[in-house]
């Protein structure tokens, strides 16, 4: 039930009054009423607010009179942004369309913050956040803010929020940094608090639009949910024009027609699914989904710019490492071209590098065992006793880190080896390489030629790695699948067949491991697989390639602490590329 009219009039008096006026006269005026003083302080608290949006810290935009174009709207605010701040294209798209969709933060899932960064000053990190204010939707500024501020602010106006020097203040403030992650998707932006004499709990939003200018990289977490604009000082020879010198009605007008572009495409926005680039990690790709349905909807060539910015600002390249994801990086390395490691030896290899900060990570001491120990036990991966010869120490195997390696890492990036083509005339270098001819060799998994050498001026067109084995295609038609489920398509057969063609032109081996991940977990159906495999490659031992298979597989489980299907997998990659490059020499053409 609402309140009366006399209790109306007195929450109105009492809004009226100074916090510690009220704070006087609450108990005695709740006594009067005949009402709780918690359902006081709700009542002048709703009368407080609805006062306050009559003197709002922004101000109330009205929309645009006529119908707009969203993708020549956009080219606009791209074109403001260019014309006062000196940026990469790709920049400029995607501060148009962050500024769009904090006309749209009603309807999107994710707030992705805006994170203005560089690496030295003067060089319009704060321009930018002023523009990004003078475009956006009920835009408040502030160069330092405290957490009960922040989600109250928030709470009260669902504003957007444009910080500056946030490198100078949130570094060290682990309660402001949480808040702005809690922000990020709608479902769990909430924080609870306790307010009043009786401490009653209080939820407060955190969602909205945000953005943070600072020099630096903030922290993982913030860089994390972000959409980093990177500036950089401007060279001698670039122009621009200065903000103070703009149209008066500029920016007025512009945000005249997002409130436009907002009401009339809101449906349309909350709807959109546009399709996500697939190199982006799972975070990058929920950041940039309100920004490309924001661009699919707007039309035109909006879809395809908003991709390319997707991928030249957070496709990878310069993305941020935590401690941890870097130690299994240069560990990764470390394995290219060994399978196992003592503890020590491995801190050598660490700390080789003077570049990377192992050699320094202990107060300015080498990395310890122990340390590396406890970051590796993070990923549930733990040192063990490791034979080399009749000595044994504490180490680790390259089949531990095979899981760690796939969930964390990205792939390392594959060489692309092109066709030789014959050459009847002079005998040229087709790329940087000198010396005599090479073969190619698609057999060893783990080395690929990095160039093409010298080809052999009498002979013909030679495959490099775009050949197939002499053998064909593995025969499979009498094969009897009993797992299917585990084949990732509807004809198992024909999926067999592609693979086999398509693995029998990279690497002979893969193939066999590729089955028996497939089949894990069925033996009866990986030796039958394998055995077909075998036979394809006119192999002799196959009943001894099967044992050294189990063997291996054994080992790996219950020394090395691999689950049985993962060592299976290993054991077949590893054996059969031994078997097979002894038995046939394969892929050398």
């Amino acid at each position: 039930m609402g309140l009366e009219k006399p209790l109306d009039a007195a929450v109105q008096r009492l809004s009226k009054l100074s916090p510690l006026e009220y704070d006087q006269v609450r108990k005695q005026e709740a006594k009067t009423l005949g009402v709780r003083t918690t359902a006081l302080d709700t009542a002048v608290g709703n009368a407080r607010k609805q006062e306050d949006s009559d003197d709002l810290p922004f101000p109330v935009v009205e929309s645009w009179p006529e119908s707009i174009d969203p993708a020549q709207l956009l080219s606009e605010i791209t074109a403001v942004i260019r014309r006062f701040i000196v940026c990469d294209k790709e920049i400029a798209h995607a501060a148009a369309l962050w500024v769009a969709m904090t006309w749209f933060i009603e309807v999107v899932q994710v707030a992705p913050l805006a994170v203005i960064t560089a690496p030295e000053k003067r060089c319009g990190k704060s321009l930018l956040l002023s523009l990004l204010g003078r475009l956006s939707t009920r835009a408040i500024s502030a160069c330092s803010i405290t957490p009960a501020a922040l989600f109250r602010t928030i709470d009260a106006w669902c504003p957007t929020l444009l910080i500056d020097e946030a490198d100078a203040f949130i570094k060290d403030n682990e309660e402001l940094r949480g808040l702005l992650n809690s922000g990020h998707t709608r479902d769990s932006a909430y924080v609870i608090r306790t307010q009043g004499d009786n401490f009653t709990p209080t939820k407060f939003t955190t969602w909205g639009a945000k953005a943070l200018a600072g020099i630096g990289q903030l922290s993982d977490t913030l860089m994390d949910r972000a959409v980093i604009l990177e500036l950089r000082r401007k060279l001698p020879h670039e122009e621009v024009e200065r903000i103070r010198d703009a149209e008066p009605d500029l920016f007025d007008v512009l945000r005249t027609k997002l409130a436009r572009f907002a009401g009339d495409y809101r449906d349309r926005v909350r709807q959109a699914r546009p399709p996500l680039p697939q190199s982006l990690n799972d975070r990058a790709q929920d950041n940039w989904e309100p920004l490309l349905a924001i661009a699919m909807t707007a039309g035109g060539d909006w879809l395809k710019i908003g991709c390319t910015a997707a991928l030249k600002l957070s496709g990878g390249e310069n993305e941020s490492q935590t401690t941890g994801i870097e130690l299994l990086s240069d560990i990764r390395e470390i394995f290219a071209d060994r399978d196992k490691v003592s503890s020590a030896e491995l801190i050598g290899l660490l700390c080789s590098d003077e570049e990377k900060p192992w050699a320094t990570y202990n107060q300015g001491k080498p990395i310890t065992p122990r340390q590396v120990a406890r970051r590796l036990r993070e990923y549930g991966i733990r040192s063990h006793t490791i034979r080399n010869g009749v000595d044994t120490a504490k180490g680790y195997i390259i089949d531990q880190f095979t899981e760690s390696f796939s969930r964390y890492l990205r792939l390392p990036p594959e060489i692309s080896v092109t066709t030789s083509q014959p050459n009847d005339y002079d005998v040229l270098d087709v790329t940087d390489a000198s010396g005599e001819n090479v073969t190619s060799h698609t057999c060893d998994g783990n080395r690929f030629p990095e160039v093409t050498r010298k080809p052999a001026s009498a002979a013909g067109c030679d495959g490099v790695t775009d050949k197939s084995p002499e053998t064909g295609a593995i025969e499979i038609e009498n094969i009897d699948l009993k797992s299917p489920d585990r084949i990732p398509t509807a004809e198992p057969q024909a999926w067999l067949t592609e693979t086999g063609e398509l693995m029998t032109r990279g690497s002979c081996n893969d193939l066999a491991a590729e089955i028996v991940r497939l089949s894990a977990g069925n033996l009866p159906l990986q030796r039958e697989l394998l055995t077909r495999y075998c036979q394809a490659y006119d192999h002799e031992h196959i009943a001894d390639l099967w044992e050294a298979w189990e063997e291996r597989a054994a080992i790996m489980e219950y020394d090395g602490g691999l689950p049985r299907h993962e060592a299976e997998y290993q054991a077949a990659k590893r054996l059969n590329l031994l078997a097979f490059m002894d038995s046939r020499n394969c892929g050398q053409s």
